[in-house]
């Protein structure tokens, strides 16, 4: 480790998290000035940002895979350019293409390569076992702390400086980004399990002859369908009903402040007790606050209640779910694993925030997707029930050299 310390790498991988997570929770505020500034209509931002997502899920089992290998480092200064390069091609881009082009494939990869499944392997790499939970908690809520500071700060750079300007200054933070990743440990093989001699292709096939692993991704799918269709979508839903814009973004700011809380918890809880359960109350709770959001009163109280308890459960699926792939498979592979599971939450937030665009679009409405966001929710309680948990037995004959 040198003068790497555990708590050294634990701060620069909050900050990074901050900063990447914190920067890419705004773009939501720009749908209704970028397609007001350039006449597209909503389904044109939405599928950028939708192709931005799914950009970030392929992108991470790369950018995993590589780091693995290689250790994080050069994949985070990487993605540090390539997402401050996405973000700045957005304020030029006046062709619905050139948008697709910038803020979704070169932003996504920039995300991906800067992603929390990188920062966390990092840190759950300095850590023993009996930590790994509550640090994986304690990177997660620094995200959420992101969203936090960032979802305000670029409501007000838009309304000060324009959304061009706006978007120029969060370029700039995205950047920071690259000094701090060479604070990180780039020994793919810090702290991690000597026993475990698999090759990366043997631990691919493994995890994916796994059951809980295959489980998992279709729950996280859903994780990602819910996350990335209201950090998008809920500004403009909120616009629509009549509410002031700031409501939005305040309400994105909430979102994240208690997540901040609902990290902590769930990766305590995780420390404690089962994951699958956790996860699986995690998605039914989900599902009861969208069902209340949808029968409730549409004032910026519900509003604001609704924030507040879907930022308790927002991210909170994150600990549990990359401690589960821990606990399981070790963390030897952990980025490259975690890769594949958040590959399918990306798939979820492609559609959920193309399907927010078109249907808005058709409809006028966004209460079609609000009301799937229900049956999905309810759908990953019931998955997650049969994961087992146990670590993997390994017999020695399946070792690489």
């Amino acid at each position: 480790m040198g003068w790497r310390t555990p708590t050294m790498v634990i701060v620069a991988g909050c900050v990074i998290a901050v900063l990447g997570f914190g920067v890419r929770s705004t773009f939501g505020l720009f749908l209704d000035p970028m397609t007001e500034a350039r006449g597209w209509d909503t389904e044109t931002f939405a599928l950028a940002m939708a192709i931005q997502n799914l950009l970030w899920g392929v992108g991470a089992f790369a950018a995993g895979a590589l780091a693995d290998r290689f250790g994080p480092v050069k994949v985070i200064v990487f993605g540090a350019l390539a997402y401050a390069s996405g973000i700045y091609g957005m304020t030029i881009a006046e062709s619905s293409l050139m948008l697709h082009l910038t803020g979704g494939i070169l932003t996504g990869i920039g995300v991906a390569f800067t992603g929390f499944a990188l920062v966390m392997a990092a840190m759950a790499k300095v850590v023993g076992p009996e930590k790994r939970s509550l640090i994986l908690g304690l990177g997660t809520a620094a995200g959420s702390f992101g969203q936090v500071v960032f979802t305000p700060m670029g409501q007000a750079f838009i309304e000060i400086y324009g959304w061009s300007n706006a978007l120029l200054l969060l370029a700039g933070c995205a950047m920071v980004v690259l000094p701090l990743a060479f604070i990180l440990p780039n020994n793919p093989g810090v702290n991690t399990d000597t026993s475990n001699t698999l090759t990366m292709g043997q631990a691919l096939q493994e995890a994916l002859n796994h059951r809980g692993f295959v489980l998992l991704t279709i729950g996280f799918f859903v994780c990602g369908f819910h996350v990335a269709f209201i950090a998008v979508h809920f500004p403009k839903y909120v616009k629509e009903l009549g509410l002031d814009p700031s409501i939005g973004a305040l309400a994105l700011s909430l979102v994240g402040l208690f997540n901040i809380a609902g990290s902590f918890m769930s990766g305590m809880f995780g420390q404690r007790w089962s994951k699958r359960i956790g996860l699986s109350g995690i998605y039914f709770l989900r599902a009861i606050a969208i069902f209340l959001l949808m029968i409730a009163p549409k004032t910026e109280l519900t509003i604001f209640l609704f924030a507040g308890a879907m930022g308790i459960l927002w991210l909170s699926t994150v600990p549990l779910t990359s401690g589960l792939v821990a606990q399981v498979f070790g963390v030897r592979y952990m980025a490259s694993l975690f890769g594949i599971v958040f590959l399918g939450h990306q798939l979820g937030s492609f559609l959920g925030i193309w399907l927010g665009g078109y249907l808005f679009d058709k409809y006028g409405s966004y209460d079609a997707v609000w009301w799937a966001g229900v049956a999905l929710g309810l759908m990953a309680a019931v998955v997650h029930l049969p994961i087992d948990e146990r670590p993997v037995m390994r017999a020695p004959s399946t070792a690489g050299d």
